[in-house]
């Protein structure tokens, strides 16, 4: 088994590490969002880990194009791969497969709200099913070298609020790391994030807890980590659009000092190499057809007109975006000159 505190890689050592993991912040899988360039940007800009999307894992073994993609972690640094299903050999195959192309952590999904998933008895189903949640993640666990982490949130509803059991049984079966995003299933992702519920994990285990949910600025950061007592932050949907904002956050604790996003300049780099990547994995098409909900946020994020937003949003051709992608950040650029 890899010593999950020696993974190779300086940004992992600083929150997987015994000390200075308060400086720690991790782009979280999101399904159709952390495609292989969203976590290309966000590593490149700084983040500590990006997750890829969840990955089906008896998808995976039959051979779905749509699986393999996601699983891809090339040049994202430090590869961190998340699985989801419910059957364990069947996932343990997926890890091997996972951990031979290059995955170094390998996150099980507990907390996907997606009536698709937990309706298969996946996802946020598994907190329903504390046995069998520990007998997948040991499953998993004793499959492969590489460190494995779970994703959870705090229960199915308000009356199962089982989250530190969970995170005690999973712990016990070999879990390295435990995530909670603070919403129970019922809320989806409505409501606040309840930080503070999140203590009660802290407390329950012995390995980094990481605190999910609502985290929008360095200031959300901050009060995460005072009011759960977790060793760091996962950042979600603030960061489409903005992949900057993992690594900008992880500067803001670890240094104290304001966060700041990077000049217009490179967050249109980012936005064109992120097209290219999608466009090249994918064709031009289809890649086209899955970048553009990045595009309009890229260019939401940027201050973009509407009608530029939403050209973003129907634009039919790979050079048309990249001009109208120009456009934005050229006007963005003036602005700010101004």
């Amino acid at each position: 088994m890899i010593d999950v505190y020696n993974l190779g890689d300086g940004r992992a050592a600083a929150w997987v590490g015994p000390a200075g993991l308060t400086d720690a912040a991790l782009l979280a899988p999101m399904a159709g969002v952390t495609d292989l360039g969203m976590r290309r940007a966000a590593w490149r800009f700084g983040a500590t880990l990006a997750f890829s999307e969840m990955v089906a894992g008896e998808a995976l073994l039959d051979g779905d194009e749509e699986a393999r993609l996601r699983a891809e972690g090339e040049g994202v640094g430090l590869h961190a791969a998340q699985l989801v299903g419910c059957e364990p050999r069947a996932m343990a195959e997926a890890a091997r497969r996972l951990e031979a192309a290059g995955a170094r952590l390998i996150d099980v999904n507990m907390g996907c709200p997606a009536r698709r998933v937990a309706g298969a008895l996946a996802g946020a189903a598994l907190m329903r099913d504390l046995d069998g949640a520990a007998r997948l993640v040991e499953t998993v666990a004793a499959a492969v070298d590489t460190p494995v982490s779970v994703k959870m949130r705090l229960g199915w509803d308000e009356s199962t609020i089982n989250a530190p059991e969970l995170a005690r049984r999973v712990v016990a079966a070999g879990a390295t790391m435990v995530t909670v995003h603070a919403r129970t299933r019922r809320q989806f992702y409505q409501g606040r994030a309840d930080w503070r519920a999140v203590a009660a994990v802290v407390a329950a285990v012995r390995v980094p807890v990481v605190v999910n949910g609502d985290c929008l600025s360095l200031d959300d950061a901050r009060a995460m980590l005072a009011a759960s007592g977790a060793r760091a932050v996962m950042i979600g949907r603030a960061a489409i659009g903005a992949p900057w904002l993992v690594g900008m956050i992880a500067r803001g604790l670890r240094t104290g000092a304001p966060a700041a996003p990077p000049p217009m300049s490179e967050r249109r780099d980012a936005a064109l190499a992120h097209l290219d990547s999608l466009v090249g994995a994918m064709g031009r098409r289809a890649g086209l057809r899955h970048a553009r909900k990045h595009l309009s946020a890229y260019a939401e994020k940027a201050g973009a007109r509407p009608a530029l937003r939403a050209a973003l949003v129907t634009v039919e051709a790979a050079e048309a975006a990249r001009a109208l992608l120009e456009r934005v950040f050229a006007e963005a650029e003036e602005r700010e000159a101004a």
